[in-house]
Formats: structure tokens, C-alpha cells, sequence
């Protein structure tokens, strides 16, 4: 069986209940009491929309509650006008978590501090110049070797000072 939860933890921090009260109305003092309503008013609503969107998911025998349970568990509960502010809300909490996905980049999902990265990043140019400079080291040494074979196949074509110097 479910343990029982103590009751705080089933309603929304009264600190955030407090700030979203000031923000949609700002000039009005609310009492205690009343605050200490709508805080449970709140906490019930989730409650009763939480489980019709969980039967609803049942129902679909599905194991993951989703928008589309919540949106159909508001108009079951007779609150088709807030499906509206819901989908607009979805809306932009998808926005919100695309823009993040394109945003996060591959450096900050490594947990590498930038210091590091810069590190073995100038690691890999100074071993990358030096790669480079051994091949053109390599490549210098064989045009080398290639003109002074050169040389010497032309110089063996050629008779030499030392002999009578006419031609056969």
C-alpha cells in the first residue's frame, strides 16, 4: 500500500504562491486566510485534474500521463475554458524547450571545464604543427634524394674529363 505523504508536501510552496498572487494583482493586500485558501484551492484543483488525466491514461492503456491527458481531463471536468490557455502555455513550453536543445551544444553537455578544452585544444595544434613539420621534413629529405640521384644518372651519361674526350 502507498505510504501516506504529509500534507505540505501535496500543495505548491507558499512562497511561489505568494509571488504569482503579487504578480496578478499587485495592488491588493490578500489576508492569510485567504491566501491559505487559494493555496489549497490550488492543490486540489491539481489533484482532481491529476487523476481524471490518470484514468484517462489508463483508460488509453497507457503508462505516461501527457498533454493530451490533461487537455481531455480539463474538458471531462467541465474546464473547456482553460483549454485554450492550456494549449497556448503547451505551446510555448515547447518553444521554450526546443530553443534549449539548439542552444545546449555538445562542449557544455561534457561536464569539461573551458579551461580544459582550450588546454587540449592547443595540445592538438602543437602536435597537429609538429605532424606537419615531420612531413615536410620527409618530403624534403626525398626531392633530396631524388636530385642527387638525378645528378648522378646525369653525370654517368656524360664521359668524364679524364678521357680522351671524343665520342664512340
Amino acid at each position: 500500500m502507498a505510504e501516506a505523504v504529509p500534507e505540505e508536501e501535496l500543495t505548491i510552496p507558499r512562497a511561489a504562491m505568494n509571488k504569482m498572487i503579487k504578480e496578478i494583482v499587485p495592488s491588493v493586500r490578500v489576508a492569510n486566510e485567504a491566501r491559505e485558501l487559494i493555496l489549497n484551492c490550488c492543490s486540489e484543483f491539481i489533484h482532481l485534474l491529476a487523476s481524471e488525466a490518470n484514468e484517462i491514461c489508463t483508460q488509453q492503456q497507457k503508462k505516461t500521463i501527457n498533454a493530451e491527458h490533461i487537455l481531455g481531463a480539463l474538458d471531462r471536468l467541465g474546464f473547456n475554458d482553460y483549454r485554450t490557455d492550456a494549449e497556448a502555455v503547451l505551446k510555448d513550453c515547447k518553444a521554450v524547450a526546443a530553443k534549449r536543445r539548439r542552444q545546449s551544444t555538445r562542449l557544455e553537455n561534457l561536464g569539461i571545464p573551458e579551461e580544459e578544452l582550450l588546454r587540449q585544444q592547443q595540445e592538438l595544434f602543437a602536435k597537429a604543427r609538429e605532424e606537419q613539420a615531420a612531413a615536410e621534413q620527409q618530403q624534403w629529405l626525398q626531392l633530396q634524394a631524388e636530385a642527387q640521384l638525378s645528378l648522378q644518372q646525369q653525370q654517368g651519361d656524360f664521359p668524364s674529363n679524364s678521357e680522351d674526350g671524343e665520342y664512340s
